[in-house]
């Protein structure tokens, strides 16, 4: 009787031993979780405010130096000419309802003559409009009406989460569905830069109008898991696993998408819209193999410009009249 009870109390301890570990676990994966939630994909967070260098770079940081500078200028003289162009420039609010009922705003900037030609252009994390100007700005040269949407959570788009463009290529949808609800005829070519890049490739995957003809992507991740994997290393020193597994769950929970289903890589293999696809070689924050994995994994038509020495984004400052004549060529050729 004594040995029963003996083993009794033992037993009893391991529960509640146990049951302490799963609780401590829980309250541990919760809390890890939603920080890296409010880190990275609140609207609030602060996961754009980004220092990272690549230490593989820092060895050529003189040509880096005169390279920057040659950034830095080709962008205060693009953002100048931005500035005018809108001055000039009839502008229309437009507004579009989410799937999940939020309001998204934009921007279209029209030509005083008839067009069908369309491009819409997305911005990247945590940017704004204001960022992609210059590039609606070559499109309008180009005889195309523009749209420059807010992406939702940013600026003046509501929503609490960054989609990371998985939520986003639903986004796109509505904006595609408002320019061919005013003008059936649009023929649209659909521009992303960054988080803009991922949402026009993982909407590449999904049925579109006809009325869609092309997508530009410039410095686009192969999927939302990879860039915070990548991420989680760079500004943290972190192992994916366990701390992703954490992110995804409480992502699931608050900002209701799975970030290992958020795949561009897998969504462009789908694709039956040509591609161009743009790198920098120089880019700490998407690394340059995941445009090569892109362009490998597309069965549609596609091209592929990588610019040298151009950070995050930067190719269109680094080589301006490169990346706009590449740009133009490829659509001229669809």
């Amino acid at each position: 009787m004594k040995e029963k009870s003996r083993i009794s109390k033992i037993i009893k301890k391991m529960i509640i031993v146990i049951a302490t570990i799963m609780v401590v676990g829980i309250v541990v994966i919760i809390g890890i979780g939603n920080y890296f939630v409010d880190y990275a994909i609140a609207r609030t967070g602060n996961g754009g405010d980004r220092e990272v260098k690549n230490a593989d770079l820092l060895e050529v940081a003189s040509i880096q130096n005169e390279d920057e500078k040659i950034i830095e200028e080709n962008r205060k003289n693009e953002n100048e000419l931005a500035k005018e162009w809108i001055k000039n420039t009839i502008n229309k609010k437009v507004e579009v309802k989410a799937k999940d009922e939020i309001i998204l705003r934009g921007t279209e900037y029209l030509l005083k003559e008839q067009s069908n030609k369309w491009a819409i252009v997305l911005h990247g994390y945590h940017s704004n409009p204001d960022s992609v100007i210059s590039i609606g700005m070559h499109f309008s040269e180009k005889g195309y009406n523009v749209l420059i949407p807010s992406m939702r959570a940013s600026n003046e788009s509501e929503g609490e989460y960054i989609g990371m463009g998985w939520l986003d290529k639903d986004d796109l949808k509505c904006w595609i569905n408002l320019i061919v609800g005013e003008n059936k005829n649009a023929q649209i070519v659909l521009h992303g830069s960054s988080m803009g890049a991922a949402t026009v490739v993982m909407a590449s995957g999904d049925e579109l109008p006809n009325n869609v003809k092309a997508i530009i992507e410039d410095s686009g991740y192969t999927s939302v898991w990879d860039i915070f994997a990548s991420e989680a290393k760079a500004r943290f020193n972190l192992p994916t696993f366990p701390i992703l597994n954490m992110f995804e769950l409480i992502a699931n929970i608050r900002a209701k998408y799975d970030i290992k289903e958020a795949s561009a890589l897998e969504q462009v293999k789908k694709s039956n819209t040509p591609i161009l696809f743009i790198h920098g070689d120089a880019d700490d924050f998407v690394p340059e193999v995941m445009c090569e994995k892109l362009y490998e994994a597309a069965k549609c038509k596609k091209d592929k410009l990588i610019i040298h020495n151009a950070g995050h984004t930067e190719s269109k400052y680094k080589e301006p009249e490169t990346y706009y004549n590449k740009i133009f060529e490829f659509l001229g050729n669809i």
